[in-house]
C-alpha cells in the first residue's frame, strides 16, 4: 500500500474528504516524528516507534566492489505489537 491508496482508505473508512484525509495522515506522521524526538511514542495495541543510533560500519559499493565507510547516524525505528488491536 503507497501513501495515495491509504489516504483513499482513510477517506472512504471516516467519509472524509481525500484533501482532509491527506492532511490527517500528514499530521499524525508528522506527530509522531515530532514526539519521537524526545520520547518514545507507544499506540497500544498497535506498537512503539522510537530513536535507535546505529554505529558506524564498512559497507561495500555494490556497482565497484570497493569498500566505503558509512557515518554513524540516528534512525527511527519501530517495533510492532504482539497483540494488535486493529
Amino acid at each position: 500500500m503507497n501513501k495515495t491508496e491509504l489516504v483513499e482508505a482513510i477517506a472512504k473508512d471516516t467519509d472524509m474528504t481525500k484533501a482532509d484525509a491527506e492532511r490527517a495522515l500528514i499530521s499524525v506522521l508528522g506527530n509522531i516524528w515530532k514526539g519521537v524526538k524526545k520520547a518514545p511514542v507507544q499506540l497500544v495495541g498497535f506498537g512503539t516507534f522510537k530513536h535507535t543510533k546505529r554505529k558506524a560500519r564498512t559497507g561495500v559499493n555494490p556497482a565497484t566492489g570497493a569498500k566505503i565507510k558509512i557515518p554513524a547516524k540516528t534512525v527511527m525505528t519501530f517495533k510492532a505489537s504482539k497483540n494488535p488491536k486493529y
